[in-house]
C-alpha cells in the first residue's frame, strides 16, 4: 500500500469513530520528516485517546505498527509515527494552539476528508 492510500484508509479509519476536521497535509517538497500528515480533533481527551488506539488496532489488522507513539496517555495531543504517515490526534485547544494545517499546509497541498 502507498501513502496515499495509506493515508485514505486512516482517514476512514478516525471516520468511523467520528473523529472532527480530518485533513491529510501531502508534506512533498516541504520536509524528509514524512510524506503525509494526517490530523483529526477528538471531542474530548478520552475521545482522542479511543480515535489513537482505534487507528493502531486496526492498522495492526493491516500488519503496520507505529514506529512511536506519544502523548497517548494524556490525549491532548497524540502522535502515532508510520514512518512516511505521520498521525496527529487533539483536543480542539491544542489543535488551535498548534494549527498544523497553517504551518505545513497551503491551499494545494491540503485535503479535507
Amino acid at each position: 500500500m502507498d501513502s496515499k492510500e495509506f493515508v485514505q484508509k486512516i482517514c476512514e479509519v478516525l471516520s468511523d469513530r467520528k473523529a472532527e476536521d480530518i485533513v491529510s497535509i501531502n508534506l512533498n517538497g516541504k520536509t524528509e520528516v514524512a510524506d503525509y500528515y494526517v490530523v483529526a480533533s477528538g471531542r474530548s481527551m478520552t475521545h482522542t485517546r479511543s480515535l489513537i488506539d482505534h487507528v493502531e488496532e486496526e492498522m495492526d489488522k493491516l500488519g503496520v505498527a507505529p514506529i512511536r507513539r506519544e502523548g497517548v496517555r494524556e490525549g491532548r495531543w497524540c502522535v502515532l509515527d508510520y514512518g512516511d504517515v505521520i498521525v496527529h490526534l487533539f483536543n480542539d485547544e491544542t489543535r488551535l494552539f498548534y494549527h498544523l494545517e497553517k504551518l505545513w499546509g497551503d491551499d494545494k497541498n491540503i485535503e479535507r476528508f
